[in-house]
């Protein structure tokens, strides 16, 4: 968002033995039940910890689309009132570092105020969502090339996984839109909904992409890098994705909570900004995997494939 400088910031399965002729192999009882396959084992793992989950989480889970949805635009709520009250260094950076024309500075940061105080009190109260995202989208966009930001790897990254919480925010409106109509035939709704959830889970993670690639390494970093590795991996092809979203919710909010907090830095110091604007991105991907926990990954994914849920 509004920034003036960059930022720091498959299965293996085993079955029972055969012979080349696909008889039993000699010597093994027909009765012999089959070894279950790794796959397996990681389904019924993550299935008792899903049911463990929902048990505590059954208090909170008619809420979880409002928290997920508000969760998404907090990032664009929290950078127009950056623009308010840092107005007149914006319009200097636009102007003498950007050499965009007076006049046009105060537009571009009008226009984005209002844009993101507008389509994100939309989403937040489940109006007119197309263009609620449809907006917040051209606001990503306008504000990295206004600010000089569309080359700036970190920067792009988290904004894909932003973008892809708002494809959540979309897929999400149109399944209840088809609760809400279910005796009517709604293929092409649905279709779209399909491959929606499907681009949203496959850019929420290009914020662990950009955690990946930043920063100083220790033995926790690469403990954390190679558990969310395996997570997003698992968000992508659908693999127990309410779980996986899950596990990336955790870690992101404690790393968010150890690393981003602004509220302990002084007024006046450098890193206060970075860091507050990291933590309100954070936080939007985090409402993005929410509603990732609360609707699951689609039909392009195992776990559809496989009808766990």
């Amino acid at each position: 968002m509004a920034q003036m400088r960059g930022h720091p910031a498959g299965g293996f399965g085993i079955g029972a033995s055969q012979n080349p002729f696909g008889g039993p192999a000699m010597g093994m009882n027909d009765d012999r039940p089959e070894n279950t396959s790794m796959l397996d084992n990681v389904r019924q793992y993550t299935s008792r910890i899903e049911d463990i989950l929902d048990t505590v989480s059954e208090p909170i889970k008619p809420y979880l689309p409002a928290i997920g949805r508000f969760l998404i635009v907090v990032t664009f709520i929290e950078d127009a009132l950056r623009i308010i009250t840092q107005w007149n260094d914006q319009l200097l950076y636009l102007r003498d570092y950007r050499h965009i024309p007076y006049g046009i500075t105060h537009l571009f940061l009008i226009v984005n105020v209002i844009a993101m105080a507008t389509c994100s009190t939309m989403v937040i109260i489940r109006k007119h969502s197309d263009y609620a995202v449809a907006g917040l989208m051209g606001v990503v966009v306008t504000q990295a090339l206004g600010y000089g930001l569309i080359f700036d790897l970190n920067f792009f990254l988290r904004n894909l996984s932003v973008m892809g919480g708002l494809l959540m925010v979309l897929s999400d409106s149109w399944v209840r839109k088809t609760k809400a109509f279910a005796g009517l035939p709604q293929l092409e709704e649905k279709d779209r909904k399909m491959y929606f959830q499907l681009a949203g889970r496959v850019l929420l993670i290009f914020l662990f992409v950009g955690f990946v690639f930043s920063g100083q390494w220790s033995l926790w970093r690469v403990a954390v890098c190679l558990i969310g590795l395996v997570a997003c991996i698992m968000v992508v092809v659908g693999f127990k994705a309410k779980f996986s979203a899950t596990l990336l919710v955790v870690i992101l909010s404690v790393f968010n909570i150890l690393v981003n907090n602004f509220w302990t830095l002084h007024e006046h110091h450098p890193h206060k900004d970075f860091a507050k604007y990291d933590f309100f991105q954070i936080l939007s991907i985090v409402g993005g995997l929410l509603l990732l926990v609360n609707s699951g990954p689609g039909q392009f994914s195992i776990d559809e494939k496989k009808k766990v849920y």
